[in-house]
């Protein structure tokens, strides 16, 4: 487990539309752009292998923007393809904040970051003390249905609170902004309680467009 001395004060970043990672969950990502393999090839010389996932935004004049916070995942499965790919797998450290953006020679953005407000994310597995399962999967079977989507019901029940809430942010068809919502949600807690109101709001309609 990393601790806060470990932190970098600057990360390269990985912009990515709708790529949420959150601490302690992994997401498996395939690099093909030039510029992200260079990121890949150098974030592995470095000691900490650790690489910022951050959600861009579009401004009023189509000109991307970045998020303030995104989330550190370190660089732990590696392999390439014969054509030069590479299919890595990030495990989720810590969220950060973006202080300002670094100027230098690389392909990629960098920046300098603030690791302050986001210690819990370095601690054990979150509990949710008020989520009641038996009722959110209820109301998950039903979002499955109307969207027609299946899957393995058994391993949901299962699962321990904070792998179930944070992979179904991270894996159900949600737009960007709201899975930046879920990341910046401060406890495991409040992450259920956007979950199940966005699930809420597809299912009243609402999203119907957003969530397909």
């Amino acid at each position: 487990m990393m601790k806060k001395g470990d932190l970098p004060e600057i990360l390269p970043l990985f912009p990515l539309p709708g790529a949420l990672l959150l601490p302690r969950a992994r997401l498996p990502l395939h690099i093909f752009e030039p510029r992200y393999l260079q990121m890949i090839e150098d974030c592995m010389k470095t000691k900490s292998r650790l690489i910022g996932m951050i959600q861009p935004i579009k401004g009023p004049e189509g000109q991307n923007h970045l998020n303030t916070i995104g989330c550190a995942g370190r660089l732990t499965g590696f392999s390439e393809t014969e054509d030069g790919r590479y299919m890595i797998t990030l495990s989720g450290i810590s969220r950060y904040r973006i202080l300002q953006e670094v100027e230098g020679f690389t392909p990629y953005i960098r920046a300098e970051v603030s690791w302050a407000g986001f210690e819990r994310d370095l601690g054990p597995a979150e509990h949710d003390n008020g989520f009641d399962r038996d009722d959110f999967l209820d109301l998950l079977s039903k979002f499955f249905h109307a969207q027609g989507l299946d899957t393995d019901w058994q391993t949901l029940k299962d699962a321990d609170d904070e792998l179930l809430i944070n992979s179904l942010g991270m894996l159900l068809p949600l737009e960007p902004e709201d899975k930046q919502a879920l990341l910046e949600a401060p406890c495991l807690a409040t992450r259920r309680e956007t979950l199940v109101t966005l699930i809420e709001y597809a299912l009243h309609g609402g999203g119907e467009e957003r969530l397909q």
